[in-house]
């Protein structure tokens, strides 16, 4: 995969932090950015998927609700 340079404005305070744990866990800032990044990205997609599923579960659902819709009595409490 090809990767790119990218700038991040960010606090020194919060950089050098960043840069005593990466080094604690033996790695780089930019591989702790890069991996945050992958998960962020990778949960969203989990989302997304389990939504479209619902909705297609709720598509194909026979069942029906008639009249009724969720209300302020049925939340509990």
């Amino acid at each position: 995969m090809a990767t790119r340079n990218i700038t991040l404005a960010i606090d020194q305070d919060l950089l050098d932090k960043v840069r005593v744990l990466a080094a604690m866990k033996r790695t780089s800032v930019n591989e702790m950015v890069r991996d945050f990044l992958q998960r962020l990205v990778n949960q969203e997609t989990a989302h997304d998927e389990a939504r479209a599923g619902l909705l297609r579960l709720m598509d194909a659902s026979e069942g029906r609700m008639g009249d009724w819709r969720p209300g302020a009595e049925a939340s509990p409490c």
